[in-house]
């Protein structure tokens, strides 16, 4: 029997960390980043993030505006998403040669999901112009799980990532119109994945059929799971040209993670006797590493006050998905050869603009709009990645009982385009369809003074 066809070369558990590093929920930011840290924010569809005072999420987002905050205070935020993902379409093995792949559409691979964040901040030294603050953000993270049996399993099941930080920020006032500050965050990044691994065409490309493999008869799958804490840090500024007119500027920087994990292989036992006699060590249990960098973003903030009711925020930001996401490459512990993934992220930009109008000293209302864009393309998309650009919607309001104790509530809706696929795995079972998506995020919280 000859050797097995380069199909190998591209393992279960290369496709699996692409696919944990592409693959986007279609309710927050573009691909897997989150923008959801505030209710007051989303209220506005994070208008003004980086320059509107008053909500401790500036903490994170801007740690030079930390002026806009009133006293010694702790917020308490949580931001719900409900996104779904609904496949429509068809699998092929070898591209369409090999027949139909059976299987349903996947069921519908969103869900719920809690999106909590936390925030400290005082102000100390002479006349209070050093500001100390502390945050607890998840400003990356999706999950998806499809049904185990659907037509696109070879290239996903299940599917979840998370990053979550933990932020220290300095700031001072220079005067009352201009300050500058700096943050440091320890990101703590974890991905865990599965999908099905078509054996039967791997062998039968390799030689296998006299054997009676044939695609699809030899299912497997594949469990990876991976980890790692790094740092990264955040720059700002706030510059007040009056004393109701602010513009914010923040960068967060990348964090470039390496990634310690571990991948499991169930092979079916016919598989893997000729497995171990033509690829000695591959798809066994193994560990694995991989470089992972989270992009850079980069934000500049307005805010308006018209008069004592009335307000008006925008936000710009871009996010450097390019560089960080050309390529990765994994790395595995088993005879396995390395692999270089190729994404072709491009960069994004976010668009909003929102208004605050206070009804009374106790009620706020605002709303807001925005453009989202993904960094992904027809080209690049497969079926971990659904993303397409979309538009936000957003109502929110704060409630106030008291000089110490405030209340946030945020809505926002998503208009996303369908998004289309035509994606080939690595053993090139082909994959193409349509995918309905969408999302809904409601998020409230609390901030007390003391």
């Amino acid at each position: 029997m000859r050797n097995p066809s380069p199909f190998l070369s591209r393992s279960a558990l290369a496709l699996g960390v692409a696919g944990a590093l592409a693959f986007a929920g279609s309710a927050h930011a573009a691909a897997f980043q989150l923008k959801e840290n505030s209710a007051k924010g989303l209220g506005r569809a994070f208008a003004g993030s980086a320059s509107a005072p008053g909500d401790a999420s500036i903490i994170v987002n801007n740690p030079g505006g930390m002026r806009g905050l009133d006293g010694r205070q702790v917020q308490v935020d949580l931001s719900v998403i409900s996104f779904s993902a609904d496949f429509e379409g068809t699998g092929s093995y070898l591209g369409g040669a090999g027949g139909p792949i059976s299987g349903g559409n996947g069921g519908d691979a969103g869900k719920i999901a809690p999106v909590p964040a936390a925030y400290f901040h005082t102000p100390f030294g002479e006349d209070d112009r050093l500001h100390f603050g502390m945050s607890l953000t998840a400003p990356f993270g999706f999950a998806t799980d499809y049904d185990r049996d659907w037509v696109g399993r070879y290239n996903a099941v299940k599917t979840e990532l998370e990053a979550v930080d933990l932020g220290f920020a300095l700031s001072y006032d220079v005067n009352p119109y201009l300050s500058f500050g700096a943050s440091v965050f320890a990101q703590h990044l974890s991905i865990e994945l599965g999908n099905a691994v078509d054996f039967g065409t791997i062998l039968f490309t390799g030689g296998g059929a006299p054997l009676g493999f044939r695609p699809g008869n030899a299912d497997g799958f594949s469990t990876i799971k991976g980890s790692n804490t790094d740092i990264g840090w955040t720059v700002g500024g706030l510059f007040s040209i009056t004393e109701n007119t602010h513009i914010g500027l923040s960068y967060r920087s990348k964090v470039e993670h390496d990634i310690d994990g571990d991948a499991y292989f169930d092979v079916p036992d016919n598989a893997a006797a000729v497995l171990g006699q033509v690829r000695p060590g591959w798809f066994v249990d193994t560990d694995g590493r991989a470089t992972v960098t989270l992009p850079a973003v980069a934000t500049v903030s307005f805010t308006h006050a018209f008069n004592d009711r009335w307000s008006l925020m925008a936000d710009l930001s871009r996010t450097a998905w390019k560089p960080s996401f050309d390529s990765v490459t994994v790395d595995y512990g088993s005879n396995q050869a390395d692999t270089v993934l190729d994404f072709g992220y491009d960069d994004t930009t976010f668009g909003s603009v929102g208004v605050d109008y206070r009804v009374s000293d106790r009620l706020t209302l605002r709303g807001g709009v925005a453009y989202d864009e993904t960094p992904t393309s027809y080209q690049h998309r497969d079926v971990r990645v659904p993303d397409q650009t979309r538009k936000w919607l957003s109502l929110g309001l704060t409630w106030t009982p008291s000089e110490t104790l405030e209340y946030n509530v945020g809505y926002t809706h998503l208009f996303v385009n369908d998004a289309n696929v035509d994606t080939t795995s690595a053993t090139a079972n082909r994959v193409r369809g349509t995918f309905d998506v969408g999302g809904d995020i409601l998020a409230a919280s609390v901030n007390y003074k003391f």
